[in-house]
């Protein structure tokens, strides 16, 4: 028998909620009573029972209210919410930036939803797929980015696709066959941080030096784009790899090692590392505009203006009701710090340490570093925003057992109660300040990811949604992909196998 997207929602949910759930009692209007079989954990108090009994209650309860309009999407594999549908497409695939979704799921949204004109905004622009997609579509964009790294991608992309010149792209050439890196005498010192001392063999440090001395003597927007592409490989040329919360270090680094050292396969050679990304940037250019020989003919695009700066400070300086859509995806609330696993690409920036500590702080709170913010001396228009949060009861019943639980010394990180805390504070505000600068009756779409912390499953859809609903977004559809995502292996040691929800976030201003 087939099944409607109603009964494939409603399968996929029960499986995305903990698999091992007995209702005693199931009085939405009241209180649920669970009892949760926490398979392959440590023993838990009846203390800490009865709190995740009470969140898994609440839970269920949001999970009623928005029942309707939670729809399971097929189409939505996490290939397209993710970086990995950018790898085969030009421009996209320069620089993987791992937190981006892909310029095929703006794609889909823009289509889907009949957003044909007008001006889109996104808050957390990352590497700027939302902006070079909307804007190919024909869009005007906006984008707020707080990270040098981001701000540096869509700076070079936009100079390469729009400004360069046919004589910018006989340097590219030049450089691809003559390295002059090799034949100057001029270095200029790789800037380093505490975490990316010894990133590179002496060999390969050498070579980014007189690189970087080498094109100084460049125009402006060569310069932009032969740094770019130095930015694109520098993970490849290390003995670091990207990981989740950090980078990893290989054996070879001389660092010390655990109980399992790491090894990261093969570490690229500069010059054909280098030489191969200029030939990719060149392809992908030619190729697109068709045109092997000449400077690649401008096609008629929508304007693309990126501000620099967290979109806490940026956003209250927009103008009310000025966008047609935003599409976002900030960052989740799973302790990754960008300033971190970005840490090799902002030393060659020239961010220094106490600029790293600042921009640490400035991030949407995601790691367990962050400080909680005055928002109100940010912004004292936001205390509808503050009462949203401040009145959803399932956040406030999290936070209270997170607090609890930090109290008896059961956190691996005391610092998680105050992140979840200032995460979804945070984010009420810029929900807030999304719907001011919206059109009526325009559409937000954000991509999240729920979380998990000390056995408690943070349902982050259902949370903003609620918030969105207090603060004047009707809630039109929470896309659910087929597939959840996996807790943390520490979790799951702990407290089970459950998946957790991926989520497209589609809200109404009204």
């Amino acid at each position: 028998m087939k099944l409607s997207s109603t009964q494939l929602a409603d399968k996929t949910l029960f499986a995305l909620k903990k698999p091992s759930i007995d209702f005693f009692d199931a009085n939405i209007s009241g209180n649920v009573i669970v009892d949760i079989e926490h398979e392959g954990q440590t023993e838990i108090s009846i203390e800490q029972q009865t709190s995740l009994n009470k969140i898994e209650a609440l839970d269920l309860k949001l999970l009623q209210h928005f029942h309707s309009i939670i729809k399971l999407q097929p189409a939505l594999t996490r290939q397209l919410v993710s970086f990995q549908a950018n790898k085969p497409r030009p421009s996209y695939r320069w620089y993987k930036y791992k937190e981006a979704f892909s310029a095929a799921l703006i794609e889909y949204l823009l289509s889907q939803y009949g957003i044909a004109s007008g001006k889109v905004l996104d808050p957390f622009a990352g590497s700027g797929t939302t902006l070079f997609a909307a804007s190919a579509y024909g869009l005007d964009a906006d984008g707020i980015e707080l990270l040098p790294i981001g701000q540096q991608i869509i700076y070079a992309r936009k100079c390469l696709e729009r400004e360069f010149a046919k004589k910018d792209f006989a340097t590219l050439n030049r450089w691809i066959t003559d390295h002059p890196w090799r034949k100057t005498k001029e270095k200029k010192t790789l800037s380093s941080l505490r975490i990316t001392d010894g990133a590179y063999s002496q060999e390969t440090l050498d070579s980014i030096e007189r690189y970087i001395g080498a094109l100084h003597h460049k125009n402006e927007r060569v310069r932009l784009v032969l740094q770019f592409a130095l930015l694109c490989i520098l993970e490849s040329i290390s003995f670091t790899r990207k990981d989740g919360q950090y980078l990893r270090w290989d054996y070879r680094s001389g660092r010390r090692q655990g109980a399992r050292p790491f090894d990261k396969g093969a570490i690229l050679d500069f010059d054909k590392a280098i030489c191969d990304k200029i030939k990719d940037i060149r392809h992908d250019l030619q190729s697109t505009n068709g045109d092997s020989d000449l400077f690649p003919t401008k096609i008629l695009q929508g304007d693309i203006n990126l501000f620099n700066g967290s979109c806490l400070d940026i956003m209250p300086t927009l103008p009310n009701r000025s966008y047609n859509a935003v599409m976002t995806s900030p960052p989740y609330c799973n302790r990754y710090d960008y300033t971190r696993t970005y840490a090799l690409e902002l030393a060659l920036l020239d961010v220094g340490e106490k600029e790293l500590t600042k921009l640490r702080q400035e991030m949407v709170s995601c790691t367990v570093e962050n400080r909680a913010k005055d928002l109100l001396q940010i912004n004292p228009k936001w205390t509808d925003a503050i009462e949203a949060a401040e009145s959803q009861e399932l956040l406030q019943t999290i936070l209270r057992y997170l607090e609890d639980e930090k109290a008896q010394g059961r956190l691996n990180n005391n610092g998680i109660p105050r992140m979840v805390r200032g995460y979804f504070y945070e984010m009420a505000c810029v929900i807030s300040e999304c719907r001011r600068v919206l059109k009526q009756n325009a559409l937000l779409f954000m991509v999240n990811d729920n979380v998990r912390y000390a056995g408690a499953s943070i349902s982050v859809d259902l949370i903003l949604s609620s918030i969105a609903e207090k603060l004047g977004f009707h809630v039109e559809n929470i896309l659910v992909l087929p597939n959840g995502k996996g807790n943390s292996s520490q979790q799951m040691g702990k407290h089970g196998r459950n998946p957790l929800r991926k989520c497209v976030y589609v809200w109404r201003k009204i």
